[in-house]
């Protein structure tokens, strides 16, 4: 399934948040979502699932279908949405956290049957968590955490993720191996978009970059193509060198003198 989103803007009363954002992604790609805080990326979003699709102007195409065609019930059969993970929640065991992803294929006063049970088992497989199936969610580290919200998405069975920085409260490995999954999911056909702080993970497993810059696209294309120096620095305000590797491009921070 592909997104494509034409002159959007969106505004919070009389302040703009976004201004005649366009970008285009296909079946299969990985778009890595660019910039500061408070630049409009949440609020993005919000509008491309279908939470603010009365106060936008522009146009959001899913498969070139306006997405404001869509009623609520059909957007979940089509987009899933990954939050980051979150410290306070119920004592729900993993595989009914998963069973979750499958709430908008039954009835408001149904129980899941065998079908939904099977796919959450199924989405849990998938990402390689089936062994925590009976495990409480609130005591999982934050990476098991990440991948249980990857798998309540699959669940849901939708071919595009919207992922809202799904590596900003993990370590190292934590964020290699949930990344690794996201990029072997769009190896199999789903439509990913997910914000990041680090603009080296563009690099290493998106196709696309959408860079946003006070409620403006400040670049969007190809890593290679539109990744660059001065493009990092326009939108964090950090000097950076590009060292070519054996696994791509290397983003390094240029070092300030600190008298001691």
């Amino acid at each position: 399934m592909s997104i494509k989103v034409e002159n959007l803007s969106f505004a919070y009363g009389k302040k703009n948040v976004l201004n005649d954002i366009s970008f285009h992604v296909k079946e299969g790609e990985l778009l890595a979502l660019l910039g500061p805080n408070g630049v409009g990326k949440t609020t993005l979003f919000r509008c491309i699932l279908g939470i603010q699709s009365k106060k936008y102007t522009g146009n959001i195409y899913l498969n070139d279908q306006d997405i404001r065609s869509f009623n609520t019930k059909q957007l979940a059969h089509n987009i899933a949405y990954i939050p980051q993970t979150h410290g306070h929640v119920f004592n729900y065991q993993v595989k009914d956290m998963v069973l979750m992803g499958t709430s908008h294929k039954v009835s408001s006063f149904a129980v899941p049957g065998k079908k939904e049970r099977e796919a959450a088992e199924a989405a849990m497989k998938r990402v390689g968590i089936e062994w925590l199936a009976n495990k409480n969610y609130a005591h999982l580290s934050g990476g098991e955490q990440q991948l249980v919200l990857i798998a309540r998405a699959l669940a849901q069975q939708a071919k595009i993720l919207i992922m809202d920085e799904p590596t900003s409260a993990l370590d190292f490995g934590n964020q290699t191996h949930v990344l690794e999954q996201v990029y072997a999911l769009s190896r199999e056909g789903y439509t990913v978009i997910l914000s990041t702080h680090n603009p080296q993970q563009a690099f290493w497993y998106a196709e696309k970059v959408l860079a946003l810059k006070n409620g403006t696209v400040a670049a969007f294309g190809a890593p290679n193509e539109v990744l660059t120096a001065d493009l990092v620095y326009h939108l964090y305000g950090i000097k950076s060198k590009f060292l070519e590797s054996e696994a791509g491009y290397v983003i390094v921070p240029e070092k300030k003198s600190i008298k001691v």
